[in-house]
């Protein structure tokens, strides 16, 4: 049952003269669309699917016709089999927001479900569709804009690594042999080069298991409550990566709310939704906090500024917003806002991250090139 917290059940049930022995929070699955225990179903097909929908919705097919239709332009089973029961349900008189919410697991989240059924109860379906359809399409934009930038700097660092590890473990190993042949003393860099060589030669798996060890207990520790806390505190507090963190989960923020607001959602049920759909616990936390001061009759700016720390020029556009009667626009405008600074910001942090990995890798070749001529000339006896 959606409803704000367990109280609202309890009281609604009552009124349907059923007497409940227990209500707790539906806990659900990170992500948008999955299907039982098949895997996740790819963003892009749930926004293709909310796409046309929409457009075949807007061009006054009835919805089970829409429905039949793609399912055949389905591009996987997964996805023709989610369709199918939808159109199922759909025919055999049930709302669409109901076959939505009837999976179990949930395919769609609960911000799908809420939109689609605030546009039944408006009659306004056709349009919640296509806000639903433009509010993924921006959330994937935004998202691999991101990767984008970060796309580059991963690959550099990727190839400069496997680089050296080649000549660490292949090429240097052969000048290793010649030199223990000549018997010659060698200088001392090139003493460390092989020392290290040898170690990286003979201990390689004692490197990858720490590897996955120190990855397996930070799965495990981040999967607690408490550790999942203390590392989103921490991503928080660092210089740059929390600053940049911040600005994405306040565009997320306020997209999502104002995009739930504009189609007729409720602000406490919106609210509701909002808290899951943070990424950073602590984030969550700040977004509970605002949904119960707005429960309690206070405004969302006076909350955001009281329980959370979120950029102040946030606090005053939603301020604006509502004073101005404006709330929905404002959230939105301060979506791009903050989408348009976590990409300018990223390209900046890039662009000086990029030329220091270019340095260290660089250094750490000229090293080894170094060393290894060291010992060449010192085995010739030539004068550098």
């Amino acid at each position: 049952m959606e409803a704000p917290d367990a109280r609202a059940v309890v009281e609604r049930l009552h009124k349907e003269a059923y007497y409940p022995i227990r209500v707790a929070p539906h806990v659900e699955r990170r992500g948008w669309l999955t299907l039982g225990g098949s895997g996740r179903v790819r963003q892009r097909d749930l926004l293709a699917f909310s796409q046309q929908l929409a457009t075949l919705f807007e061009a006054g097919l009835p919805l089970d016709r829409a429905l039949s239709i793609l399912e055949e332009l389905a591009p996987n089973p997964r996805v023709k089999a989610i369709v199918a029961d939808l159109l199922r349900s759909v025919r055999g008189g049930a709302a669409l927001s109901d076959a939505l919410a009837k999976h179990h697991p949930r395919p769609f989240s609960r911000l799908y479900i809420n939109m689609v059924r605030a546009g039944e109860k408006g009659g306004v379906l056709d349009v919640t569709l296509r806000r639903l359809a433009e509010f993924l399409e921006s959330r994937a934009q935004f998202r691999e804009a991101i990767w984008t930038a970060l796309a580059y700097p991963l690959v550099i660092t990727t190839v400069g690594a496997g680089a050296i590890v080649f000549l660490m473990t292949f090429v240097i190993p052969r000048f290793s042999e010649i030199f223990a042949d000549l018997g010659q003393a060698i200088p001392l860099p090139t003493q460390i080069l092989l020392t290290v060589s040898g170690v990286m030669q003979s201990y390689w798996w004692a490197g990858i298991a720490a590897a996955l060890a120190g990855v397996l207990a930070w799965r495990i520790w981040t999967g607690t409550p408490e550790g999942r806390l203390q590392w989103d505190q921490t991503v928080l507090s660092l210089p740059i990566v929390g600053q940049l963190t911040l600005k994405v989960e306040t565009a997320r923020f306020t997209r999502t709310l104002g995009t739930m607001l504009k189609s007729g959602v409720p602000v406490l049920g919106a609210m509701a939704v909002v808290g899951e759909m943070m990424t950073n616990e602590i984030v969550g936390r700040w977004v509970a906090r605002i949904s119960d001061a707005v429960k309690r009759g206070g405004t969302i700016a006076a909350a955001l500024s009281e329980h959370a720390r979120f950029p102040a020029l946030a606090v005053h556009m939603v301020r604006v917003g509502e004073e101005t009667g404006r709330l929905e626009e404002m959230l939105l405008k301060v979506a791009d806002t903050f989408e348009s600074d976590t990409r300018t910001d990223l390209k900046r942090v890039i662009g000086l991250l990029e030329p220091a990995i270019i340095l260290v890798m660089g250094v750490l070749v000229a090293f080894i090139v170094v060393a290894m001529l060291l010992a060449i000339f010192s085995i010739n006896e030539l004068p550098l």
